[in-house]
């Protein structure tokens, strides 16, 4: 007889004595012990069949291409994950997910304990919505304008119009106003954008506009805005996931090269960390002036320099260039469609010229989670962050 854990443990042993017991009198079952083995048999099956519920009952994901899930391949932008080498180590293969297996915020979802990945917004209707789903558009950010180049691609003001959309229909599937608001009000929202908008500033036009100062605190005032709307909208506990060190790709490194050298890549990185600051700040803010807010800060930049600096710690031995062959068109930091990539792709930490392998996204997520440093997350990670 199989006991399924220790709390059956009693009653299998119990149940022994008395299949024992059958065997050494005159062999009859009596209907007593039928009806005792029958009643512990069923708990023991129900036992089986309980599933562990996720930690939160619904986990909203907002971003950019280092999210993206699908949401682009419905849109007429260049700017998608279309065929491999994307997809080459993700079960279902090319999905428009931007590197070779899981993004980060799959592992998040998995620590989290959903029996699936949340799907795109473009491809979910009906009561899966209640569930979440992930507004991420590769090549957007916070600024409108921002990856425009590429064709048509949903920056942040967007992604919230669609979750506006999605709030309606969860109130249409869960009834009223009410209980929609109490479902939002237990959700997870991660957001996670400002990436492209930093690789932006590569551009001339912007950088010769705005000096690194400016161009942060025009970043946060209207990321200030858009972060209301969402709590506006219901959210509650949010993580807002700042920018790595963009200027460590090998893209924003071989765009430098063409113009001050490693100058520009440091520069590059001290510009994000600037706008990080000033998202740390927001966190505290509206912690402090929004009634019930639970914000937190993921601090990518911390975790990524970590990996960056000490790479043969984390098992990676390449840093300075993707795993795939890039594509020479407008896409500059795509893979080349249908080429073989590197074989060993545990050892590097970019995927194509811009986007961290799996291996990578794994680290990454589980920091997310459960904080390895007190410099990675200001003042709870997510574990925690779900737990209040």
């Amino acid at each position: 007889m199989l006991c399924i854990s220790l709390h059956t443990t009693l009653a299998c042993n119990h149940l022994s004595s008395f299949h024992s017991f059958q065997f050494m009198a005159s062999g009859v079952i009596t209907t007593w012990v039928l009806s005792v083995f029958i009643l512990v048999s069923n708990l023991l099956s129900g036992i089986s069949r309980v599933q562990a519920e996720p930690q939160v009952p619904c986990y909203f994901i907002f971003g950019d291409s280092l999210v993206d899930n699908g949401n682009n391949m419905a849109l007429p932008t260049v700017a998608k994950a279309l065929t491999y080498p994307y997809g080459i180590d993700f079960p279902k293969g090319p999905t428009g997910r931007f590197t070779n297996g899981r993004t980060v915020a799959d592992v998040v979802t998995q620590l989290l304990g959903f029996d699936d990945f949340i799907p795109p917004y473009a491809t979910t209707t009906g009561p899966a919505l209640v569930r979440g789903v992930n507004y991420g558009s590769s090549a957007s950010g916070i600024r409108d304008d921002t990856g425009q180049e590429f064709g048509p691609v949903s920056g942040l003001d967007r992604q919230l119009d669609n979750h506006q959309t999605t709030i309606l229909q969860v109130m249409g599937i869960l009834g009223d106003y009410d209980a929609a608001a109490n479902h939002l009000g237990q959700c997870l929202y991660t957001v996670g954008m400002g990436s492209n908008d930093y690789l932006a500033y590569l551009d001339t036009r912007i950088s010769r506009q705005y000096t690194p100062e400016q161009y942060a605190d025009t970043l946060i005032q209207q990321y200030s805005q858009q972060l209301k709307t969402l709590y506006s909208y219901g959210a509650r506990k949010v993580a807002i996931v700042g920018v790595g060190p963009v200027g460590y790709s090998p893209y924003a490194i071989s765009e430098c090269k063409r113009r001050k050298g490693w100058t520009c890549v440091v520069e590059l990185n001290k510009g994000t960390q600037l706008f990080n600051d000033k998202v740390k700040g927001l966190v505290d803010s509206f912690n402090k002036n929004l009634p019930a807010a639970r914000f937190t800060y993921l601090n990518a930049y911390e975790i990524l320099h970590d990996i960056w600096k000490n790479p043969l710690f984390y098992g990676f031995k390449v840093t300075d260039t993707s795993c795939c062959l890039r594509a020479n068109n407008n896409s500059q930091y795509a893979c080349m469609p249908l080429q073989k990539p590197c074989e060993n792709r545990t050892q590097y930490t970019f995927f194509d010229a811009f986007h961290p392998t799996e291996a990578v996204n794994l680290i990454t997520g589980r920091r997310y989670y459960r904080a390895k440093s007190p410099l990675d997350a200001h003042p709870v990670d997510i574990h925690g962050l779900v737990q209040l």
